[in-house]
């Protein structure tokens, strides 16, 4: 089963689009494998460097409206193929979303004034992530640097967490049907 949680890379921007996920001229390959060293090579954003930001990344924290753009399922596949099993935003593109969840991913969604504190408190820190989903349908992200943490709730309905707990859709499915 995947580890949601480990080491985060906040990636200060809006809008990040599945082109900037994973290149158009990528989406040939259908071996996830093959899309690994690309993940993130077009984003262009101010001090980020694919090659050294990306690996030991377990985490992406973002701003808004990630995933928009092109619908594919090779942009989760990129993450995924890299070990980057969660990624939090204040919302996502609807499709992308749900992309994430039938590949056995977290798309968490927690409001913009929390994305602001995490970004104002944690971004210029090595921060880890912890993700707590209970039975009872509470959930929360903790962030945690040095001896600084604080916890952000989060909602998970049945199915997203049902699709999680069988590795996504092709699991959901086969234990189901």
């Amino acid at each position: 089963m995947k580890q949601f949680g480990g080491s985060v890379l906040f990636l200060d921007r809006s809008d990040i689009n599945t082109d900037e996920i994973i290149p158009a001229k990528y989406l040939t390959e259908n071996d996830k494998k093959a899309l690994q060293p690309y993940l993130l090579e077009d984003l262009k954003l101010e001090g980020f460097n694919p090659k050294t930001d990306i690996p030991g990344t377990k985490v992406i924290i973002s701003r808004e409206n990630f995933g928009c753009g092109s619908s594919r399922e090779h942009a989760p596949w990129a993450l995924e193929v890299n070990g980057i099993y969660v990624v939090i935003a204040a919302n996502f593109a609807r499709i992308f979303r749900q992309n994430m969840f039938n590949n056995g991913l977290l798309a968490i969604e927690i409001d913009k004034k929390s994305i602001a504190d995490m970004f104002r408190t944690f971004a210029d820190k090595d921060t880890e992530c912890k993700i707590v989903i209970n039975d009872d349908g509470t959930a929360k992200v903790k962030l945690i640097a040095g001896s600084l943490s604080k916890s952000y709730p989060f909602k998970i309905d049945d199915f997203e967490k049902a699709l999680l707990d069988n590795d996504g859709w092709v699991g959901y499915a086969a234990a189901k049907y």
